[in-house]
């Protein structure tokens, strides 16, 4: 018995260590999915299911953008296809998992035949008995402005993006406590994340207490869009550019953290990813300046 505790032991070090390496060899971004999800169609977005077999991302098919999953099956990974409540003529992305396995994204669909805006809003749905839930309206989120990229604590809190009015900049990073079931009054992040360009696409972490979004117009940024983060220790602190090994020339954007700790972001039409110790290697960067 002892002799078989031993060498279960040796194999879960092996197995440990093997992660770890993995992890560590991709230390530069690589194109996730190439020709199943990154093709060359537009795509964009990251977002796995909470038990990891299902991938939702966006792609741009006609002038409008609709949300695609690709499900897992013995190690392979689905053709994707595009979720069935797409099909109305109006544009579909963003998509994020609740902690409750609800999916959450936006669009530009009406509320009811009244309504002319033609804003995004942030909207919702389940699956269940093999089919999509009617989507509904999150209406304790949304404003008579455009909502986007909706992301959760563990406990629910929703971290998002508006370009509502009373914000720093063209487009503000909002939090929306998630109490009894239901969304609190949203709050603005403050002018420590927020400035008077554009904050957007952020994904907060399970704990949150860490921040991941992309900004345009920065004074440090190498493109039309780089990556930043901000901790928060009592209040959310001066956010860190991250650097080269992530940001480039292009839109980088979208960024979202795999329960495996692989760092997912948008740049260039593709979906891509690399370790999360590119974010790691990037704030101990700023601790040493």
């Amino acid at each position: 018995m002892e002799r078989l505790i031993l060498i279960f032991s040796i194999l879960i070090c092996c197995l440990c260590c093997f992660l770890i390496q993995a992890q560590e060899k991709l230390d530069a971004p690589e194109i996730f999915l190439p020709g199943i999800v990154s093709t060359d169609s537009n795509e964009f977005n990251a977002c796995f299911s909470n038990d990891g077999q299902s991938f939702y991302f966006s792609r741009t098919v006609s002038k409008r953008t609709l949300l695609f999953v690709t499900v897992r099956s013995h190690g392979n990974w689905s053709k994707p296809v595009m979720l069935t409540f797409c099909s109305d003529g109006f544009s579909y992305a963003d998509p994020a998992v609740s902690p409750l396995g609800e999916l959450y994204f936006i669009s530009n669909r009406p509320i009811n035949a009244r309504d002319t805006t033609k804003d995004y809003d942030i909207w919702k749905t389940s699956f269940g008995n093999g089919s999509w839930e009617p989507i509904v309206n999150v209406a304790s989120l949304n404003s008579p402005f455009d909502e986007y990229y909706i992301s959760f604590t563990a406990k629910g809190d929703a971290y998002f993006s508006s370009s509502r009015q009373g914000g720093f900049g063209e487009e503000d990073l909002y939090m929306a406590p998630f109490k009894n079931g239901v969304f609190d009054v949203p709050v603005n992040l403050g002018e420590k994340v927020n400035t008077r360009h554009s904050e957007y696409d952020p994904f907060v972490n399970p704990d949150g207490d860490q921040l991941v979004f992309a900004s345009s117009g920065r004074d440090n940024s190498l493109g039309k869009a780089d990556l930043y983060c901000s901790q928060r220790k009592g209040s959310w602190l001066d956010p860190v550019h991250l650097g080269v090994e992530v940001n480039t020339s292009l839109r980088d954007f979208c960024p979202y953290i795999s329960k495996d700790e692989y760092f997912y972001f948008s740049s260039g039409g593709e979906i891509r990813r690399v370790s999360k110790t590119a974010i790691t290697k990037a704030l101990k960067r700023s601790t040493i300046k």
